[in-house]
């Protein structure tokens, strides 16, 4: 079976599926903190069929995100059903005259298919809640967790959460993923200028104490009160510049659709990462295609429309006719963003209702 490419030639691998909008955190770089839910969940076995589907045309990695997944009852029970799923082997095109026949490559549905391989399957969270669900998780058949943190320190945490006492519950999450073996366990910190940005070092410690990647996050104009400026972002430079005042850091080769750059630290104990998409954006090597938690395909987090997928559903398309749908819409993925030029579009949705 042929790859699913974009126009661009872009084989797309990576799905995140996001089950649901409502969060338990209102993050000031990402929440107002007066508005909720906006377009509520589906059932699971809705977003299972999705993912079949997709998993049929090649994707090989699935991410579940939110708002807050864990807020999901029965998201152990989905990981479940998710884990009986098969990656296809896919064969990336050997030339430009290829394409064609990428774009037409029959559906061919993993449900059953045992000649598969098994589905990496990740997961993002605030970690309020992963201290109960990580083990359970982790014996449902998910493969890694990431969790999001911004700041090592209780109070500034529960300043930029707006969340009192919630720095100990999202620590024991941490430790309890890692005794389950959801590793290696990332904590992505979304740096703030004028909120966290002299967490850095504090966050370098903290890779080493617990054993974990921190990834920095430049922030991007996706948060709802819609006050991002250029001036706000921290970028990677100076992240990578506040890190050497602690320790040297030597840089690690990466996947060649790796949205961060890794590092580690000289005496070879910890690991970190940055994703700078404001900076140095990595548009070219995406693989990845977004699912909201109302149904809707987004090419790139900073889409302007939504592809109604579950309206597919709704009208009784069946999986071959869903799949032509996914490549007509993958075939619209956009080429890049435009963060910080003149021309720059603010995405349709803010990032806790596109899904992290």
């Amino acid at each position: 079976m042929a790859a699913l490419r974009d126009k661009f030639g872009r084989a797309i691998t990576d799905l995140r599926i996001s089950i649901t909008d409502r969060c338990n955190y209102k993050c000031v770089y990402c929440r107002t903190g007066n508005e909720g839910a906006l377009y509520g969940d589906l059932p699971f076995s809705d977003y299972l069929r999705m993912a079949r589907v997709l998993v049929g045309m090649g994707i090989t990695k699935v991410r579940l995100t939110g708002g807050e997944p864990l807020l999901r009852n029965g998201v152990v029970e989905f990981v479940r059903e998710l884990a009986k799923l098969r990656s296809q082997r896919v064969k990336p095109p050997s030339s430009a005259s290829d394409n064609g026949a990428a774009e037409a490559a029959p559906f061919q549905s993993s449900h059953g298919d045992k000649g598969g391989e098994a589905l990496d399957i990740a997961l993002t969270t605030n970690g309020h809640l992963l201290a109960d669900l990580a083990q359970p998780l982790k014996d449902a058949g998910l493969s890694r967790v990431t969790v999001s943190m911004d700041a090592v320190d209780p109070e500034r945490f529960a300043r930029i959460t707006r969340v009192p006492n919630g720095y100990d519950h999202v620590l024991a999450g941490i430790r309890a993923a890692r005794r389950a073996g959801l590793g290696p366990v990332k904590v992505n910190c979304v740096l703030l200028r004028g909120f966290n940005e002299d967490q850095v070092i504090s966050f370098g410690m903290f890779a080493r104490e617990e054993d974990v990647i921190v990834r920095f996050i430049e922030f991007m104009p996706l948060e709802e009160d819609r006050v991002w400026s250029p001036s706000t972002v921290v970028p990677l430079d100076e992240i990578l510049a506040r890190m050497a005042e602690y320790r040297p850091l030597v840089e690690i080769p990466r996947g060649h659709s790796e949205t961060a750059r890794r590092y580690r630290f000289e005496d070879g104990i910890g690991e970190i990462g940055i994703i700078a998409p404001v900076s140095h954006p990595f548009c070219g090597h995406c693989s990845r295609i977004r699912i909201t938690s109302d149904g809707k395909i987004r090419t790139c987090l900073f889409s302007v429309w939504d592809h109604d997928l579950h309206a597919q559903m709704l009208r009784g398309a069946s999986d071959e006719e869903l799949a032509e749908f996914i490549r007509a819409v993958v075939a619209k993925k956009e080429e890049r963003h435009h963060i910080g030029e003149p021309d720059f579009v603010p995405a349709s949705r803010t990032m806790v209702h596109i899904g992290g």
